[in-house]
């Protein structure tokens, strides 16, 4: 008996343990994830939150009725009467090669800004007036700190001519630091101080409803009636598998299903919301389908032979017990199914959407592109600016997509029926 008891105790202290031993395993596991996340979501922050800043060169411009016609304004020389301002600025600069650094300092949309400016208040015109212009990248990063004045100069984008005159025009208060609205209002640009995401999320969000408007009533009604209403069958077996297998097929393919049909065979608008939408619609189809399956298949038995029993058709019971309880589990599967949506950018690749595109669409049937391409984009792309606006634009798709499952939290409590 001692010897049965202390091989009892042997073997408990060995499983006791044992489920210690994984318990710890599994909360080392969830803090590296975690830790992962925390570290991938802070770098993106901190790189992110220069493109939330923008900054202003004040210059001086010459805006007398020899360089600005007040009668005929829109044949003027912005460009160059902004150019001799920079150069008036600063008098010492004569060598070609310097005066096209000094340029540099502004960005090439200051032309367009001058315009605008003289549009929005003609009394600026008739004397030499201080405007504030949109500076340029390369100047932009320094003024953030993200230029090593220290490295050589070959070394660097900033000359040691163009680091003195950024200092001399800081000294001045020539140079300001505001929030950067127009990475909200503006589209996208070739130049990163003034390229937004406006075109781009409109674009996502145009897509994304004609996919929910398709995806969702036609899921929602496939799932009812192969859950509910269709006979047990080889067929419907053959039907439910390849259900499962579409939800595994890689959303290129997606694309290239939208490439063949839509745009070659139904010769729809290309890079347009309305192919975009009817591409994510067919990658989230099978998702809907499989989610409201499973919604409709949690709903106890006993509320649908109850109402049969009180005297209703199966079409009566189905819709008005089962369907209101199976509601919101459809719903949180349609938006889960949206998410994925939102975040692919391999099946908008191929029908179009990369292309460069700086108006906003109106209507679903102009060209646009999306959230994700537009970070592909930028991603890509070789100037040092366009890394934070790349960083801020995965912000933007990170808040969109919590947005969404919060939406769906919302909808699932509002929609829930306790039994």
């Amino acid at each position: 008996m001692i010897n049965l008891t202390k091989s009892a105790g042997l073997n408990l202290h060995k499983r006791n343990g044992a489920e210690i031993l994984f318990q710890s395993v599994g909360m080392i596991a969830i803090i590296i994830s975690l830790s992962f996340l925390a570290w991938l979501i802070i770098t993106i922050l901190m790189n992110g939150l220069g493109a939330a800043k923008h900054v202003e060169i004040k210059i001086p411009v010459d805006l007398s009725s020899q360089n600005v016609d007040p009668d005929n304004i829109n044949d003027a020389s912005f460009g160059s009467i902004l150019k001799s301002g920079l150069r008036k600025k600063f008098v010492d600069v004569k060598i070609r090669k310097d005066k096209k650094k000094l340029y540099n300092l502004v960005s090439p949309e200051g032309s367009f800004e001058l315009k605008r400016e003289i549009l929005k208040d003609p009394t600026v015109l008739g004397e030499t007036t201080d405007i504030w212009f949109s500076a340029s990248d390369d100047l932009s990063l320094f003024i953030r700190g993200r230029v090593d004045i220290n490295v050589p100069e070959d070394q660097r984008q900033l000359s040691d001519k163009e680091v003195t005159w950024i200092t001399q025009l800081k000294t001045e208060g020539r140079i300001r630091i505001k929030p950067n609205w127009n990475f909200f209002k503006n589209g996208d640009s070739r130049e990163p101080e003034i390229a937004g995401i406006l075109a781009a999320l409109v674009g996502s969000i145009l897509s994304l409803s004609v996919c929910f408007i398709l995806s969702f009533p036609l899921g929602v009604a496939a799932a009812t009636y192969l859950e509910q209403f269709a006979p047990k069958s080889r067929l419907s077996d053959v039907i439910e598998v390849n259900i499962n297998n579409l939800a595994a097929v890689p959303s290129i393919v997606f694309g290239l299903l939208g490439l063949s049909i839509f745009l070659g065979y139904f010769d729809l608008p290309r890079s347009s919301p309305l192919v975009g939408g009817l591409v994510l619609s067919l990658m989230t189809l099978p998702t809907i389908i499989i989610a409201s399956r499973a919604s409709l298949r949690s709903v106890p038995p006993s509320i649908k032979e109850a109402a049969l029993a009180l005297g209703a058709t199966p079409v009566q019971a189905v819709f008005h017990h089962v369907f209101p309880v199976a509601l919101p589990g459809m719903l949180t599967g349609a938006i889960v199914g949206m998410a994925r949506a939102l975040g692919d950018t391999a099946p908008l690749l191929m029908i179009g959407m990369v292309a460069f595109i700086v108006d906003v669409p109106k209507s679903i049937l102009e060209p646009a592109t999306a959230l994700p391409v537009q970070i592909f984009l930028w991603a890509d792309s070789p100037e040092r600016a366009f890394s934070e606006k790349t960083s801020a634009a995965i912000i933007v798709l990170l808040l969109f997509l919590i947005l969404m499952n919060l939406a769906a939290v919302i909808m699932r409590r509002k929609f829930e029926k306790r039994l």
